[in-house]
């Protein structure tokens, strides 16, 4: 779907409303002035209307536009304030979440002529090699979870799933990069303490890391058969990982399953 006589608006202009923002107008997708902002913070505004990002200075006025999209990019915790402030001037518009943990029940009960559509990005969309996952509410139609998704695809990987699968999504990838980066940590400190410089052993660390990724999404290779190519039989691989792997794997299980319980809990209020 082409995104050329599309605007989207931002309430939020954070971490990842700004991201998202910036990235819209830099993807040659859009008109950079077709993507506007609301923001508390006047710096994170100028700083995008240096972008050619069109920005205001209240939430009236943001919506007064007429965007095809907003897009509520706020914490989960000022979210219920923005949604009382902002549910008598959206009437009939679609709406996007980004705020974690805010079930399409609870934003369709509180914008109740809206259509309503939740999405959970991740934070590597900041560089254009990020997820998201998107669930469209009772409300919402086909064409609409269709523009969403076609907006969301330059920022990597944009899939339309159920809710349920949705908080799955958000407890294994937009908690995942935070994972990645634990695991270089780790795999850094092992080579600190066994003699490597500290920034050297990063950097390569990092190297390896985004070789291995982009060898896997060019080629579609699982990552087992991955492994294999670098595993020789009773070679150093071999060894660290049959180490590693039973640590590693019941690690990212019982992972997620925290990350789920806290999804229900923030769910429940």
């Amino acid at each position: 779907m082409g995104l050329a006589s599309v605007s989207v608006a931002f309430v939020g202009a954070g971490a990842m409303g700004g991201a998202l923002a910036r990235g819209l107008a830099a993807s040659g997708r859009m008109n950079p002035e077709d993507v506007a902002c609301y923001d508390l913070s006047d710096e994170r505004l100028a700083e995008l209307a240096e972008q050619g990002i069109t920005c205001c200075h209240s939430l009236e006025e943001l919506v007064s536009l007429g965007t095809d999209v907003v897009v509520l990019a706020v914490k989960p915790q000022v979210l219920p304030g923005v949604l009382a402030q902002a549910a008598p001037l959206l009437d009939g518009r679609l709406v996007v979440s980004i705020a974690a943990g805010v079930t399409l029940q609870t934003l369709e009960e509180a914008l109740p002529a809206s259509r309503v559509i939740r999405v959970m990005p991740n934070l590597p969309v900041q560089v254009m090699s990020g997820a998201v996952a998107i669930a469209p509410g009772d409300s919402a139609t086909d064409a609409d979870a269709a523009l969403v998704q076609a907006l969301f695809e330059p920022f990597g990987s944009s899939r339309l799933m159920s809710e349920a699968q949705l908080d799955v999504e958000g407890a294994v990838v937009s908690c995942g990069p935070a994972y990645v980066a634990l695991f270089a940590d780790a795999l850094t400190r092992a080579g600190v303490r066994s003699g490597l410089p500290a920034a050297t052993c990063r950097e390569m660390v990092l190297y390896t890391m985004r070789g291995v990724a982009t060898t896997l999404l060019q080629t579609g290779e699982h990552p087992r058969a991955y492994m294999e190519k670098v595993t020789s039989p009773g070679g150093t691989t071999a060894a660290g990982l049959e180490y590693l792997e039973p640590y590693l794997v019941e690690g990212a299980y019982a992972a997620v399953d925290a990350a789920l319980e806290r999804t229900r809990e923030l769910a429940e209020g």
